[in-house]
Order: C-alpha cells, then structure tokens, then sequence
C-alpha cells in the first residue's frame, strides 16, 4: 500500500512513531506526481530539490520535539494563488508566469510552523476566476474519477491532487465556493471557515470581502486537523479575527443527537440533477437515523445571490487585478510605444479571456451612473441574504443541501457557456456573501460513477456543528478511492 493512500492523520501517526521517515513520505509524494501529472495536470510547480532539503530539515525538528503535532512531515499541496518565498506563484496566468515572491502567505507559514512539507504549487483557473480549472494559462486540470471531465474550480488543482493521491492534503482558497465544489466533483472533503478565520495575507486577491483559504483532503479527521493549523489571528490582515474557540478537532463525536438541520426547499427546485438530489437527501436521512431532526424550510433570496455576487466579486476583481500591468513584476510586453499603450498590450496579451471579461464587467458595475444601479445594489442584497441566514439559524443548527446542481460536466461544456458556468455556483454562493462556514464531503456516486457531495453550511464561527455533522455522516459509509489514485 502506498503511503499517499492514508489520510494526513494516519500517515502523520506513522511518522511521529518512527515507522516511516518524512523523506520516505515525500519521495512517495513526488513519484506519485511524476506518475499521474500526465493525465491529471494538477500541480503548476513541483521543485523536487527544494522539497527534499524541505523534508530533512522537518526531520531534524521531529526527532528534536520541535515539531509534534499531527501534521509534521506529511506532504501537503497549496494553490498557486498563495505567495510562496523563492518558489513560482502564477496565478496560473500568463501575467506572472515569471514571478517569484519575496515572503510566504501567512496560511503556508502556519502549515510550515507545523512541520508540513509543501510538494508544490496546484493548477487553479486563472486568478481563481472560474469554475471547472479550464481557464489557467497551464491547460485544464483532469478530474482522478474520469479525465474527460472537469475537476471544478477554482480550486480544481488542488482537489485533484488530493484524489489522485498526489499529495496528503491541500490547501485552496474559496471566494464563490471554489473549495467545496471542486471537492464534490472529485469525491474529497473541502472546507471554507468563517470568513476572517484564516489569515488572507499572502492570498493574490480576486474578491477581497469574500476571498478564503480553506483545507482539502480525504476526511473531515483530515480537515479539522488542518483548519486548527492554518487559523489564526494576523495583524498584517485588518480583516483578520481573533478566535479562542480554534480546537475544531475536539467536534469529531459522531453523535447528533438532537441536532436541528435545515434543507433549504430553494436549493431543490429546477436544474437540479434527479441523482444528486436524491444522494444528498439519502445522506440527510442517514443523520435523522442517528438522532437529528431534519426540517424543511424556505430560505429566500436564493435566486438574487448569483447577481448579486458576480456584481460584488467582479467590481473587487477589476480593483484588485489593477496592479498587474507589467512595471513591477510579472510579465511585460515586446515592443510598445508610451507607458499607456505598454499597459494596454500588456494586460491584453497577460490576461486570459474569463478575466478579461470579469474586468470589464467589474469595472462597468462601478463606472459612473452604474455604481448606484449595479453596485450599490448588490451590496444590500448582499446584507438581505445574511439576515435570511441570520433567520434561519434562529432555529436550525445546521443548513443541509447539495454542493453543486450536477456531477462534473465534461471538459469544454462549460467554456462554450460561461452564464451556464456561473450558475452552477448557486449553491456555494450565498455562503460567501454572508461569511459564513461550509464543507462538502462525498455523499454518493452518479450513474457515470462521478462523485456527488453533500454541503452543510453552520452559522459565522459555527465550524464545531459543520464537523459534528459532517463527521457523524462520514461513519456511515466508506472512503472511496479515485481510479488513478
């Protein structure tokens, strides 16, 4: 058996016991990736060099007790969005396909202090804008159940690694849902916490009030484990939140007993696959079995979140993505007359076409005589769909539906669609824009054998319930391997 089949917890067990080395587990990870890469592409950036040196040196502070939590010496990925010092962060754009950080994201710092050792960096749709990981300038990512189908995204990289067995775990950032839906595609477990809970220093911004780093792995084990290590107050983030309540691990009790979970009867309606709907009220019914009560309700405004986010995210977009127009770093153009018509090609030539049209879009949304109809509009839709949330909670514990409408769709039907591609997101959206804690863990299978997860959606800091739930469910049935993994 190979060491990339265990969870990060089982294999870091093994680890602190001696059984195995971190340079054995490393080395495991890289010829894992240098087998798969060629029918997956998830990952932009492997220095095998770096992260040999990177696994004896965790060695050395494992047999000194400078490392001793559960994570030390197990091989982690993270996604090319996040500052790495003196190792490539592309965006997986064209824009910085040269550029090299000079300091590391807060999040990776934290997994570093935890004696992880990063494999390297994952594919991801270009500056995180888009849902299947085919618009990075590095070519599409495969999804490890079927290669003919998309993996998800943004965060599609990642969750690939993770499920072709690549890489113990990974990290991924989720803005619209780009962590939970990529896990449901490939049948792993993805987690967005609270917004603020997670450091965003070091994170390359596409919408800065909703942007967050979250954890993918096998198992919610896996995932609380993780999210305990990478949670912490930073002041170099003013949206950075202090918590005392970051021991996510000691939810792992498989009771629910009592338990009040909410399905959204919104979340069921048109366009939802017959498959899907039925694994994740399969899976609602598994936690009835063992003591909650399951309760539909109306949640409302779910039809005005798509809107309203694609206004918020895209005019944060076009502000945030302003800075890459080839001075400081990152890719220039050949030949150019004047500073303005060197921005121009530049970013023409840089940016691939969903951001392009994200930038158009965000800066149309703010320009004068929109900005009050578009803009402003959106943000209290925005306030309207966290105080439906705020109800809600009220009386449930816990908000139960689908992760996404439909299984993986095959590589090219969403790029020829690009409305299509972003209501897809219908389901994942809302989290974001109200801050509040999500994770999709797998549920089932479709008739083509693709992956179907199961979302559950807690109130802001409610991270403790979404694991209960989300580990009581995950007893009833088994982890299933991807065919490449």
């Amino acid at each position: 058996m190979s060491l990339m089949n265990l969870t990060a917890v089982e294999l870091g067990k093994k680890i602190k016991a001696g059984e195995v080395s971190v340079e054995e587990a490393a080395k495991e990870a890289l010829a894992a990736a240098a087998k798969k890469e060629k029918a997956v592409n998830s990952f932009v950036t492997i220095d095998e060099e770096k992260v040999l040196a990177q696994a004896k040196e965790v060695q050395r502070g494992i047999d000194a007790g400078k490392y001793t939590g559960p994570l030390a010496g197990v091989p982690a990925a993270v996604k090319d969005n996040m500052c790495t010092e003196g190792m490539l962060t592309t965006c997986s754009s064209k824009i910085l396909g040269n550029f090299v950080p000079t300091y590391t994201c807060e999040a990776v710092l934290n997994l570093e202090r935890a004696g992880a050792v990063i494999i390297g960096k994952t594919n991801m749709d270009e500056f995180a804008m888009g849902s299947t990981t085919e618009t990075s300038a590095f070519g599409a990512t495969k999804n490890p159940w079927n290669t003919e189908h998309v993996p998800g995204g943004s965060s599609g990289g990642s969750c690939a690694a993770v499920a072709a067995e690549e890489c113990s775990y990974a990290l991924g950032s989720d803005t619209g849902g780009s962590i939970r839906q990529p896990s449901s595609f490939c049948g792993v477990t993805g987690m967005k916490p609270t917004y603020g809970t997670v450091s965003r220093y070091g994170l390359i911004a596409y919408g800065s009030s909703l942007d967050q780093i979250g954890p993918v792995a096998k198992d919610v084990t896996d995932c609380a484990v993780i999210l305990e290590a990478i949670a912490s107050h930073d002041k170099k983030d003013s949206t950075s939140i202090e918590r005392k309540d970051c021991d996510f691990s000691t939810a792992l009790v498989d009771d629910v007993w009592g338990m009040k979970i909410g399905i959204p009867r919104d979340y069921f309606g048109e366009g939802l696959d017959p498959e899907v709907r039925d694994a994740v009220m399969a899976a609602a019914k598994e936690l009835e079995k063992k003591g909650a009560v399951i309760e539909e309700f109306d949640l409302s405004l779910v039809e005005y979140a798509i809107p309203a986010y694609y206004v918020i995210a895209c005019a944060e977009a076009s502000s945030n993505l302003a800075r890459f127009d080839g001075v400081k770093y990152g890719y220039r153009t050949d030949g150019f007359a004047g500073l303005h018509n060197m921005y121009k090609k530049t970013r023409s030539e840089g940016f691939g076409a969903e951001v392009k049209r994200r930038i158009m879009l965000g800066s149309f949304v703010l320009s004068s005589g929109y900005y009050d109809a578009y803009y402003l509009k959106a943000l209290r839709t925005k306030a309207l769909i966290k105080q439906a949330f705020d109800k809600a909670f009220e009386k449930y514990d816990v908000i139960l539906g689908p992760a996404a409408p439909t299984t993986a769709p095959r590589i090219g039907d969403s790029l020829s669609d690009p409305i299509k591609m972003y209501l897809g997101d219908i389901y994942t959206i809302s989290v974001n824009l109200a801050g509040l804690p999500g994770i999709s863990l797998p549920c089932g299978r479709d008739s083509g054998g693709l992956p179907i997860g199961v979302q559950l959606i807690g109130n802001c800091f409610g991270e403790k319930e979404i694991i209960r739930a989300a580990y009581a469910f995950e007893q009833t049935r088994e982890y299933e391997h991807s065919p490449l993994a």
